[in-house]
């Protein structure tokens, strides 16, 4: 295993991506900046990525991207701002956006298209904006647009309880934040549900953790662990207090271990479509942030 290989494949994929794309994808770049200021290395990916995520919004002084943007933007600057110590006013801009698009059950127009786990339902949008708004630094939470958009968040939570595996995983990560927001019997529940997917190999698969379909109506890969189902739940797991010496969690980093690619990335099959399999992306983050909360990169 190489820390100095996944972290340069983190860097070179967000960087690549924002040259060529020129947005925030919650596969990529989005999910890189939750992360990176926790992993040391190189700073100058980082700071360009920032700038990057930084100019971003300004330009939506002149044209806004959808409320998924707005959101994934505004929650990865506050996750980045969060391992700084210091909430931007960029972060506050891109926050007072998405509140502006909450609707009125507290979720937002996400996008649908089947590309689970980010863009297939309105959970991740509700979860991911409440982890990173608690997350934020400087009492940002405390806020009244920010406790106004918490509150519709969690009223959202209660109308629409976690259905699956993936929800549920979010929503440990949400109650190492906010706490009183995910009950004792919910988290054991959870923690349980989701050790029960865990494979003979170690690993877990990402597609189990939803009900995704495949785009030419293939069978899901539902037998192996990979990067983003591996690293995700150890990661979530860990944010729910489970210890790093639970067996479970011990076969798991035995897996991302033995599992890393030549390339530095831990493969992650798409659950929608062969071809590029960008959420790949996002499990060499997950799986970095797995290692980092098991204390095993040095």
């Amino acid at each position: 295993m190489s820390m100095a290989k996944a972290v340069d494949f983190i860097d070179r994929a967000s960087l690549h991506w924002q040259r060529s794309r020129k947005c925030v994808t919650c596969h990529t770049n989005a999910a890189y900046l939750m992360a990176r200021a926790r992993l040391k290395a190189d700073p100058a990916p980082h700071i360009s990525v920032r700038k990057f995520f930084e100019q971003y919004v300004d330009d939506w002084a002149k044209k806004k991207p959808d409320s998924e943007g707005i959101v994934a933007t505004a929650s990865s600057l506050a996750m980045d701002d969060a391992a700084r110590g210091k909430l931007s006013e960029t972060t506050r801009t891109a926050f007072d956006e998405a509140w502006k698009l909450q609707r009125s059950d507290g979720s937002w127009d996400w996008l649908k298209c089947g590309w689970g786990p980010f863009e297939s339902d309105d959970h991740y949008g509700v979860t991911i904006a409440a982890i990173a708004a608690a997350k934020a630094p400087g009492d940002y939470a405390q806020t009244s647009q920010a406790a106004a958009g918490l509150a519709k968040l969690r009223g959202y939570l209660k109308n629409h309880p976690p259905r699956l595996p993936h929800h549920k995983a979010m929503m440990l990560w949400l109650g190492s934040e906010l706490p009183e927001w995910v009950g004792g019997n919910d988290r054991q529940r959870w923690q349980k549900e989701l050790l029960d997917l865990q494979l003979p190999d170690g690993g877990w698969a990402t597609a189990a953790l939803g009900d995704w379909k495949r785009k030419d109506g293939s069978a899901q890969t539902l037998d192996r662990g990979d990067g983003y189902g591996t690293g995700f739940v150890i990661f979530a797991l860990r944010q729910s207090g489970l210890p790093a010496i639970h067996p479970a969690i011990r076969r798991g980093i035995g897996w991302l271990k033995t599992n890393q690619r030549e390339s530095g990335r831990w493969f992650t099959r798409s659950p929608y479509k062969d071809g590029r399999h960008y959420i790949s992306h996002a499990g060499t983050v997950f799986a970095l942030l797995a290692l980092t909360e098991c204390s095993e990169l040095k």
